[in-house]
């Protein structure tokens, strides 16, 4: 994490509450996307090596976050988070707890009462976190299973995830030029695929292969870890008549779990953001946004979806 961004983590015997000052290169829609949208706190709510996966999600007052984190073994630890207060972009209140695949609460265990805070402070997003409990013990409890490493491993997590999906794609095309690419995914096994596309196709990689270890060393994110630093982090090859194939590796390390169907988009780069929003709009009709169209700190306006058919898109204007 960059030093210069705020970080406290403060534990308040008196009042039994963790509190946290966490600072974000980013605007609060971006932040607030992140904490409250189950496809993305999939890819770094759970700290490594565990991964998050949600079971359902209803972000509303009076509603639940159903999900549990996996070990590299197959062990799963079930957690629900039950929403109390919301206000848009500016905060919410939940009552976090372990339980079993139904949701029944784990009586043995202690609850977590959430409330996190929102605020802009300049170009930076200040969220501002209160863990409370409901004893000293309770307390004590999640303090020594961890709770400050692995909550700090998780916001670096969120870190590394957003770099290592938009971050290459920023640098790989400085221009709003109108194009059509299809975006894959593959769990580890990038530069051979790729390799073999090269043998049909009989062209050459646009800018080389960029791997996860090529990530700016001023990113402000933690080392990438070692398992991973070789895998593609982002390759385009031009096919038949000109059309691209980008893709990234996305192995378990980093929260995916990939199946046939969830692994290729066709992605949109339309010229101007108007065009952009008119046809996420008219694709989203009938389907399922699954990150909504947003301007990102990356220097983007992004957002993808599945159609009514199924089909996977994302949609992406550069800002230049």
């Amino acid at each position: 994490m960059n030093s210069n961004l705020l970080f406290d983590f403060i534990v308040n015997k008196e009042n039994n509450t963790v509190n946290v000052k966490r600072e974000f290169n980013s605007t609060i829609d971006v932040v607030w996307q992140a904490w409250t949208t189950p496809e993305i706190l999939d890819q770094w709510w759970a700290p490594k090596p565990y991964i998050t996966n949600t079971i359902s999600m209803d972000f509303r007052e009076g509603g639940t976050w159903l999900y549990y984190m996996e070990s590299p073994e197959g062990a799963r630890h079930y957690c629900k988070n039950d929403y109390q207060k919301i206000t848009i972009e500016k905060s919410f209140t939940g009552l976090d707890a372990f339980c079993d695949e139904k949701g029944n609460v784990n009586t043995d265990m202690p609850r977590t009462l959430w409330t996190n805070d929102f605020s802009q402070a300049g170009d930076k997003t200040l969220v501002s976190i209160v863990a409370q409990y409901a004893s000293l013990e309770d307390l004590e409890k999640v303090i020594a299973l961890g709770f400050k490493e692995g909550f700090t491993m998780a916001m670096q997590n969120l870190d590394q995830y957003i770099e290592a999906q938009f971050w290459l794609r920023r640098q790989s095309k400085p221009s709003n030029t109108a194009r059509t690419c299809s975006y894959l995914n593959f769990p580890g096994n990038t530069e051979e695929a790729f390799l073999f596309y090269k043998s049909v196709f009989k062209t050459d990689f646009i800018n080389g292969i960029t791997r996860f270890e090529d990530i700016p060393a001023d990113s402000n994110h933690p080392p990438v870890a070692e398992a991973i630093k070789k895998m593609v982090l982002h390759i385009e090859l031009p096919i038949t008549g000109g059309h691209i194939l980008m893709a990234t590796d996305a192995p378990p390390e980093m929260g995916f779990t990939l199946t046939p169907g969830n692994n290729m988009h066709i992605c949109i780069e339309p010229e101007t953001k108007e065009e952009a929003k008119r046809i996420f709009d008219e694709l989203a009709t009938g389907g399922e946004v699954t990150m909504p169209l947003a301007d990102m700190f990356f220097g983007a306006y992004f957002g993808s979806l599945t159609d009514k058919y199924g089909i996977n898109w994302m949609i992406n204007v550069v800002i230049v």
